[in-house]
């Protein structure tokens, strides 16, 4: 049974048990669904290697007269249209982050973010035509760089051939037929980036190529081809089709005034977009002449257009200030690339190659000077956005540049007061102690203030506490001393659970800060034989190795520490699984598991949510069961426990 719901604007199916998948995929895939090379994995791209092997080889050994330079530029042509493709995933998460002209205010989710993994297939099937097309086709080889003859044809055919040819082909697949083998595997993106253009099925992409293969092969065979028709024509498509599916508008309104025919001839966002939320209208390609003389225009284009443009950019009520961390943790940024940003971060044997990429990512971050927006989030009433300062971790540990960083946070934080924002949160190392005393040196400073800043480490500590299994009574506490060292100490303590410290000075500092109380619980000892390892900053690996088996290793620091034993069980750094209504939540600590928020980052929002007018800075710490009460009441959960 379909439905179909003004409501959602979308086109619903009702699955067994009655409940309504939105967008949902093939239900019934057809014939040629998976593409050939699926089974490769990420090392698909190895059915290209002969050819751009031999193509280079000819290009160098033969003489000029000889070499055919269409040939050897098959394989460049393919990593250009990735890094064209690449920039604009960038640019519209960065756009859509921000909110100015963005055209439908919802996120996408983890299912969404999978199926639009293989984005780059497309380009692959490309690039095995082109040369199987150069092998057999003879017209095909030693092209001229340029001809006009060949140039216009290749315009006037897209425009009264392809574009006429592809309008009844898209309705075609909107017939149920097709649409449930093939199409709506597509329009399982409502809410569009620029790579949902190019996710389809294997069978529905090689339809489109015999499409768009007309002009070329036209030019081919009239001997009116050239490297630049070719390329000029797949750009155009690439081009068009990130920019319709980017979700924000970026077409301006007078170009329409002064060319009134323009709007025949060239789609904007804001036409694809609603085509994929209301399913039967806008079926053109690039030009709606089609849908403006079949009567199929969306009749709310106008209105969506202009309110598009006139969109702001958004004014957050939370922000959560972060910072880069490894050298390739630029790559692992949502802004970067895909199929790292979802992910939990991991090495990636192809991130070496990327060094000398990598090394100028870091010198231009070390140039440029002012925080930028990572992502934006939506829970309950709260607007959410991270912002990142672009500074890594090792900079972070140079004495000499405290100064400079603790200007871009102070900076960050002022922008952040102007716009209205009621929380902004210290992520990682822009709260150390050493650098700005936990974020008094901010509160000194501008008294005035209107933000409140948190650092988060009353909830922090109350996730370490409640990770602890119950009727523990001794414990170990490994690691640096800082403010959530004391704080944990003191907790425990006063629940007559057994602290062990190893070192005789840090002790002696833990013992004071109790100043009398719950001292006998408080026990310097040379041993390791305690089962719960409570471990922060510093933890050497050698120390791990005195671990009893089955240890439980539990971290209070911001990043986990390197896990080296096999036989011991390691949680999570404190942290806590977000709301299934927390709007998407992505990668900004993506060393988490999907859908897990650190506890300094959950802090701010529960902050923002109940209310609560102080700051948590400094040595300033909040109610640290109130904090734990208000947070699974808002609909975060802890992790569970690992199991050996």
């Amino acid at each position: 049974m379909y439905n179909w719901s003004a409501k959602d604007l979308v086109f619903t199916r009702k699955n067994k048990s009655g409940k309504s998948r939105v967008g949902e995929m093939a239900s019934k895939p057809g014939i040629l669904t998976d593409w050939p090379w699926k089974p490769l994995g990420s090392f698909k791209y190895v059915i290209l290697a002969p050819w751009a092997v031999h193509g280079t080889y000819q290009f160098i050994a033969k003489g000029p007269s000889e070499r055919d330079f269409s040939y050897f530029l098959i394989f460049p042509f393919l990593l250009m249209r990735m890094l064209h493709n690449q920039i604009w995933i960038s640019l519209s998460r960065h756009r859509t982050a921000k909110g100015n002209n963005r055209i439908v205010d919802r996120g996408i989710d983890f299912e969404q973010v999978d199926r639009e993994g293989n984005w780059d297939d497309q380009i692959l099937l490309n690039g095995v035509l082109f040369y199987m097309g150069r092998m057999t086709i003879p017209q095909a080889s030693h092209l001229p760089l340029w001809k006009t003859d060949g140039v216009i044809i290749t315009i006037l055919i897209h425009a009264l051939v392809v574009e006429f040819l592809y309008y009844w082909l898209h309705r075609a697949l909107h017939h149920h037929f097709l649409y449930s083998r093939y199409h709506s595997h597509h329009h399982s993106s409502i809410v569009t980036e620029p790579i949902s253009s190019v996710i389809h099925p294997f069978a529905e992409h090689m339809a489109y190529f015999m499409l768009f293969m007309i002009p070329l092969f036209t030019t081919l065979f009239s001997r009116t081809a050239s490297i630049a028709s070719f390329a000029g024509y797949i750009m155009y498509i690439d081009f068009t089709n990130n920019m319709g599916h980017c979700n924000f508008e970026l077409i301006p309104n007078w170009l329409f005034t002064v060319f009134p025919l323009l709007k025949y001839l060239m789609y904007t966002p804001s036409f694809h977009s609603l085509h994929h939320t209301q399913f039967r209208t806008n079926y053109s390609l690039f030009m709606p002449i089609y849908d403006y003389i079949y009567r199929t225009m969306d009749q709310s284009l106008d209105t969506t257009y202009e309110t598009s443009l006139q969109r702001v950019e958004d004014r957050p009520n939370v922000v959560h200030l972060t910072h880069l961390t490894t050298l390739d943790s630029i790559y692992h940024l949502r802004l970067g690339f895909n199929s790292l940003a979802s992910r939990p971060n991991s090495s990636k044997w192809y991130l070496w190659f990327m060094w000398p990429l990598s090394l100028a990512f870091m010198v231009w971050t070390w140039m440029y000077g002012h925080s930028f927006v990572l992502e934006r989030n939506a829970f309950k009433k709260l607007k959410l956005q991270s912002w990142v300062i672009p500074r890594y971790n090792f900079q972070y540990l140079l004495q000499w540049r405290r100064e400079a960083i603790n200007g871009l946070i102070e900076e960050a934080i002022l922008e952040a007061n102007q716009k209205g924002v009621k929380v902004l949160t210290l992520g990682l190392l822009n709260q150390g102690e050493g650098l700005n005393g936990n974020g008094e040196l901010y509160i000194q400073k501008h008294r005035a203030l209107r933000i409140k800043l948190v650092d988060g480490s009353s909830l922090a500590v109350a996730v370490v506490l409640h990770s602890i299994p119950k009727e523990t009574s001794q414990v170990l506490l490994r690691g640096n001393l800082n403010k959530l060292t004391y704080a944990i100490a003191h907790a425990l303590c006063a629940r007559d659970i057994q602290v062990y410290v190893a070192s005789k000075d840090e002790h002696e500092k833990l013992k004071r800060s109790l100043d009398g109380k719950y001292g006998g619980n408080l026990i310097l000892s040379r041993t390791f034989s305690q089962e719960i390892w409570l471990v922060g900053d510093g933890l050497a690996e050698e120390e791990q190795k005195k671990a009893p088996k089955g240890t439980l290793f539990i971290p209070f620091s911001q990043f986990p520490p390197k896990q080296i034993r096999e036989d011991c069980l390691y949680h999570s750094t404190p942290a806590m699984i977000a709301p299934q209504s927390f709007d998407n939540l992505h990668s900004c600590e993506n060393w988490l598991p999907r859908r897990v928020m650190s506890a300094w980052r959950v802090a701010g929002i529960v902050h923002a949510l109940e209310g609560w007018n102080m700051n948590e800075c400094g040595s300033m710490m909040f109610d640290i069961e109130k904090a734990w009460e208000a947070s699974l009441q808002h609909g975060f959960r802890p992790l569970a426990l690992p199991a050996m």
